[in-house]
């Protein structure tokens, strides 16, 4: 089993911006030290969560120079945002620059601000990430003597004449990523040999609290789907090899009573953060002609237990026996969800590294 940290957390306002900033960087050389396998980054915009991830590309070179043993993934890459050309380019870049050790997670969006913010309506997301992708595709496919690549989505546009400057390092280009939520989701990344992110639950409940439940369907129809696709087995193991499931909170104490008392005043730090953001965002519903509904409540058991893994190393260790035994092969976990207070700094040291002396090893081949 593999093991990535989530570079997540909350800057309350620009006196923040910098501090944070300078905690994810130690947070990564830790990751690195400690013999995590990667570090994933969101791509947020505007609310303040993570600083950096207005522009994960260039956070991840910037840790890639830094880090070279690790992979860097993302969790996820909002399609909709990104100009096709772009996205291509700066893709093969860091898929040099890291020698091929990119994931790249990839979704429609969230949140209808981020999306104003850039010129983009939410409700045209959908279709914005499938044409989006296809274009992204040809433009990797294209060699510099075959016919101008052409496109116009309504939103983005443009004619490539030669080719997409760099080539990646890897043989098949930048590792994808999709989310095996739907079928049709889930059959692309088995028809392309992806690894998929596994989620532990099935619309329109996000919080129904039996994440193992929602966790083996989900992953049985992504393997039965990639395994029936005719790859051959280095591709098979490779998918299965990185296909993930995400803990937005991962928080290890010496013992189950501190961990609770610890875990509980971090999720009171989360939920002032996201009720915060909430009220931009219906700001954003308003002028995107869209409603979303109320922000979630992570103080409610059911939600805790979707989203979130705490305990001492036994009991976190226990839980992830099962997750083991459905099949996921890298767990992803935050260890520094909400706002980054000084206390909340020093417990995030604490549980990486007591997860990564006492939780990793016993899953280590």
């Amino acid at each position: 089993m593999r093991f990535s940290a989530f570079l997540t957390t909350r800057s309350a306002g620009p006196h923040e911006d910098r501090a944070v900033m300078e905690a994810m960087v130690q947070h990564a050389t830790d990751v690195e030290r400690l013999g995590f396998d990667a570090v994933f980054l969101p791509d947020h915009h505007f609310t303040g969560y993570a600083p950096p991830a207005s522009d994960p590309m260039m956070f991840a070179a910037y840790l890639a120079a830094r880090l070279p043993r690790l992979h860097f993934g993302f969790s996820v890459q909002t399609i909709p945002l990104h100009h096709p050309v772009r996205f291509a380019e700066r893709l093969n870049l860091l898929d040099q620059l890291t020698d091929g050790k990119v994931l790249v997670g990839i979704g429609s969006g969230t949140t209808p601000e981020e999306m104003i913010g850039l010129g983009i309506n939410y409700k045209d997301t959908p279709q914005l990430s499938v044409s989006n992708l296809e274009i992204v595709q040809r433009l990797w496919d294209k060699k510099t003597d075959d016919e101008p690549v052409v496109f116009d989505n309504g939103h983005y546009r443009g004619s490539v004449v030669s080719r997409i400057v760099p080539a990646p390092y890897s043989v098949q280009g930048p590792q994808l990523m999709s989310v095996a939520l739907r079928p049709s989701s889930t059959q692309r990344a088995a028809q392309l040999a992806q690894p998929a992110f596994i989620p532990a639950f099935t619309p329109p409940a996000l919080d129904d609290g039996e994440p193992l439940v929602h966790l083996r369907r989900h992953f049985a129809a992504y393997r039965d789907a990639l395994e029936a696709a005719g790859h051959g087995q280095e591709a098979v193991d490779r998918a299965l090899g990185w296909t993930t499931h995400t803990y937005q909170h991962v928080h290890v104490a010496p013992t189950d009573e501190q961990a609770e008392d610890e875990f509980q005043q971090i999720i009171e730090l989360y939920q002032a953060a996201v009720e915060r953001e909430h009220g931009a965002n219906k700001a954003a519903e308003k002028l995107s002609g869209v409603e979303l509904g109320p922000v979630h409540d992570a103080r409610k058991p059911g939600w805790q237990r979707t989203w979130c893994l705490w305990g001492s190393p036994d009991t976190v260790a226990e839980h992830l026996r099962e997750v083991a035994g459905v099949g996921i092969g890298n767990i992803l976990g935050g260890f520094l969800g909400g706002t980054l207070t000084p206390q909340r700094t020093e417990w995030g040291r604490r549980s990486l590294e007591l997860f990564a002396r006492e939780v990793m090893p016993r899953f280590r081949s």
